[in-house]
């Protein structure tokens, strides 16, 4: 192995840990939205926002990275690109917000099991990333396992479509923008603040509650920033660092773990969602099999 390929291999592992970090927490996070479900989708979302700006203010101060910001919002290129970045991960908060606390996580958990070969496909297709036979049949049993569940929730399907899409496309432009997690984050975060304020103050005009009606939901609003910035500062991380057709087969321990408190909050278990779970991490099974038989981890292309 030369001096190259054994600098890179541990920033591989890295960028691994940094994804199932990022996914597992995903994964857990219907249970935060369920503790404040009568809270408007909207004002939660704007909280996200709201609260997420500080920390990630501190974080760039900390880590003394604000001519790397002065850099990004001089590059008009890569500003336009986390203004369109900033408005899908904006579309893909809410909707997701809002099937989580109107009784859709299955629905949700079905997205984002659609999320990986959407990945998949574009890493292929637009990165030309290269995956192998047994990798190619894990992408095909994941998909049949799917089909199985698509044609059981045609009624949620739009929800399902929606969230895989706007996050797919995100986790795309994220990798490829001329920007690091945290610098992107930040401006993506300070492009959305201006909405999350004028909808709070316009709630709060309105006489509603905008931290919501209990010191117990205002103490989870405050803890939005937290939990919506460390995932993302995890899975921009990562996304730089893993091919994003690994990225994509990573992506199935999320929905899994929300399809698991979808059931614990007693939505409706069908077979259909007995095969496709058991097609797709048989797909996971594979894939990772594949990995483990290359004689280095796939790399990300330059």
């Amino acid at each position: 192995m030369n001096a190259a390929a054994t600098h890179r291999h541990p920033h591989d592992r890295t960028g691994l840990l940094l994804g199932l970090g990022a996914y597992g927490l995903w994964g857990v996070l219907p249970l935060y939205f369920k503790a404040i479900e009568h809270v408007p989708a909207f004002d939660i979302v704007a909280h996200r926002v709201l609260w997420s700006l500080p920390l990630l203010a501190l974080l760039i101060t900390a880590a003394k990275g604000w001519p790397a910001i002065r850099m990004v919002l001089a590059d008009r290129p890569t500003l336009g690109i986390l203004t369109l970045t900033s408005i899908l991960i904006a579309v893909n908060w809410l909707l997701y917000v809002w099937a989580v606390t109107n009784g859709h996580i299955l629905a949700s958990s079905f997205g984002y099991y659609l999320n990986p070969l959407a990945n998949v496909l574009l890493g292929r297709f637009v990165l030309h990333e290269r995956l192998s036979r047994l990798q190619w049949t894990a992408v095909a049993i994941a998909a049949a396992g799917i089909s199985v569940l698509a044609a059981r929730a045609l009624s949620q399907l739009w929800i399902s479509l929606a969230l895989c899409a706007s996050f797919a496309f995100y986790g795309l432009l994220r990798k490829i923008v001329a920007a690091d997690a945290v610098s992107g984050l930040a401006v993506e975060t300070a492009i959305l603040f201006p909405v999350a304020i004028v909808w709070l103050g316009f709630q709060v005009a309105a006489g509603h509650p905008a931290m919501g009606t209990s010191t117990h939901d205002t103490a989870l609003l405050l803890f939005a920033g937290i939990v919506s910035t460390t995932p993302l500062l995890l899975f921009a991380a990562a996304a730089r660092r893993l091919p994003l057709s690994t990225m994509g087969m990573l992506q199935f321990i999320a929905p899994t773990l929300q399809f698991l408190i979808g059931v614990a909050y007693g939505e409706h278990l069908t077979a259909a969602h007995i095969i496709a779970f058991a097609a797709i991490w048989t797909a996971l099974a594979l894939y990772v099999v594949g990995l483990l038989r290359s004689p280095r981890m796939p790399q990300a292309p330059e």
